[in-house]
């Protein structure tokens, strides 16, 4: 599968500031491992057709005593602590979402901080980047 590049830090700190326009999001935490799967990869499908090129993906921080986001157990073993801020970047190197997916990284505390990413979409294809 192809490396992600390394996020752009500039544009990083622009997003942050809010300069760059976050054009999507999506809210995964609180779902099941498959389900959280099958959204991410649509929603950046989706997104990446519609031509959008900064989104942000919140997987909760996973962690009880400082994720206000993570919801009470219900007691069905619906996700161990952490499991989609894991495999959040795993699913990103499968080869559908590598090839839309530029590069990813930590998003700002004001953003969600270790329980967010920016993602960067490649231009659609036929686009000149």
């Amino acid at each position: 599968a192809p490396v992600h590049a390394p996020f752009d830090r500039r544009k990083a700190r622009q997003i942050a500031k809010g300069r760059i326009e976050i054009e999507a999001r999506i809210d995964l935490h609180g779902l099941r491992e498959h389900e959280a799967h099958m959204r991410l990869a649509g929603f950046l499908r989706q997104a990446h057709a519609a031509g959008k090129r900064t989104v942000l993906v919140i997987t909760g921080k996973g962690r009880v005593d400082d994720d206000p986001y993570r919801p009470f157990s219900m007691g069905d073993g619906r996700r161990e602590p952490g499991v989609l801020r894991r495999n959040v970047p795993r699913w990103l190197a499968e080869p559908d979402l590598a090839r839309i997916v530029v590069s990813y990284t930590t998003a700002s505390i004001r953003h969600g901080g270790e329980g967010a990413l920016y993602i960067h979409l490649r231009r659609p294809y036929g686009a000149h980047d």
